[in-house]
């Protein structure tokens, strides 16, 4: 069960069976949460193959990101804007945990989310050749990697909330089971290089959950979902900045 709530919760995508999930299955949905990275990542790439034949690499590219956004329901990147209004706005952690609650979009929000997709469209421009491929397969699952990391690490802000189930079920076996998925997926798409990454993307997050975490008090839904765009963009530059150095 806690395959097919990582499914529900982490894409627009219908399960088999429609029930109540119960919170020890979205605890148990963590361990999954790469893999169904990587199935976003081979919609993406599938994608990528077939509007490639059809279109300039430009509009593929902005297309993708398009589809990114639909399959995940923008979840994460609703996050990241809230993320955004609250941690540059509010000047206690209280007003900041409160300004992320509230539906409106503000100024910085609207800002970040616009620097976000521009660097993620002009990596993915960047990016082209041998590396195309494990770019679009790999950068959902290192992300959601990384989300489980935060959770399993770092408190929760609020004393409840939609990602407070997720934190009460992080275990470490489970982390371990989900970094296991994720090497063993770099390590196959992009050997040595993809330790590097994950190594490097890994101390990355780390920091801005830190960062986050001394805002807030702690980490919420919405910064879950900030800390996975973040990582998106991040897996994105360092495999552009690691492949011209080695």
């Amino acid at each position: 069960m806690g395959f097919w709530a990582a499914v529900r919760f982490l894409t627009i995508f219908p399960t088999p069976k429609r029930y109540k999930i119960e919170d020890r299955e979205i605890g148990a949905s963590l361990t999954y949460f790469p893999l169904i990275g990587l199935g976003i990542g081979a919609i993406l790439t599938g994608l990528d193959y077939g509007l490639g034949l059809l279109l300039p690499m430009a509009v593929v590219n902005a297309l993708l990101i398009l589809v990114l956004a639909i399959v995940t329901g923008a979840l994460h990147l609703d996050g990241f804007v809230d993320t955004c209004d609250g941690v540059i706005s509010g000047k206690t952690p209280e007003e900041r945990l409160t300004i992320m609650r509230d539906s409106r979009t503000g100024a910085f929000g609207v800002i970040g989310a616009f620097l976000l997709l521009l660097v993620k469209y002009a990596a993915l421009v960047s990016i082209s050749g041998k590396l195309r491929m494990p770019a679009l397969f790999l950068m959902p699952a290192l992300a959601r990697w990384t989300l489980v990391g935060a959770i399993f690490f770092f408190p929760y802000a609020r004393s409840s909330g939609m990602g407070l189930p997720f934190k009460q079920g992080a275990r470490r076996v489970r982390l371990i089971l989900a970094t296991v998925i994720t090497l063993a997926a770099s390590l196959v798409l992009l050997k040595g290089l993809g330790l590097v990454i994950i190594m490097s993307l890994g101390l990355i997050i780390l920091g801005i959950a830190t960062y986050l975490r001394s805002r807030l008090g702690g980490l919420t839904g919405d910064s879950y979902g900030a800390i996975n765009e973040a990582s998106e963009v991040t897996f994105l530059v360092l495999l552009i900045l690691f492949s011209q150095w080695l």
